[in-house]
């Protein structure tokens, strides 16, 4: 199983990463997912992630895409999309994931591999954490 820490890294890079593991057969546990960060500014991407929740199928809401406000779930959510879901190969790779919020006690002592080209010190522009990117879904939502 690779483990890896999402501490100060950016979110679709990590994701993209983890995406074509999964594809290439392996297990991934991503740990301190809610420390993610996303590019561009705060406003604009809580504003994209808000009318992404907002989407409903008027004939029956039930069918509308779901996407979470918790921060693990949300990242979750974003692999998903990197990977052919609609497909067999896709939907085994999606099994195959694992996402924490935090580190569980089980993968404390696992070797994590961190991303020092992912990191958020490259970034030449603003940017939000998924934590607090879900804090503010949940508050417009609320």
């Amino acid at each position: 199983m690779v483990v890896i820490d999402g501490k100060d890294l950016v979110l679709g890079r990590v994701a993209s990463k983890v995406a074509k593991t999964l594809l290439n057969g392996e297990d991934v546990a991503l740990v301190n997912a809610e420390k993610l960060v996303i590019s561009g500014s705060p406003k604009a991407t809580t504003e994209k992630y808000l009318t992404r929740r907002r989407l409903k199928d008027k004939a029956n809401p039930e069918h509308s895409p779901h996407w979470p406000r918790r921060p693990d779930l949300l990242v979750r959510r974003i692999i998903r999309g990197m990977l052919p879901f609609k497909k067999a190969r896709g939907r085994e790779a999606f099994k195959k994931l694992r996402v924490y919020a935090g580190v569980p006690k089980e993968l404390e002592a696992a070797e994590k591999l961190s991303f020092v080209e992912m990191n958020k010190g490259k970034l030449n522009v603003e940017f939000t954490d998924v934590q607090k990117l879900c804090e503010r879904l949940g508050l417009e939502q609320g």
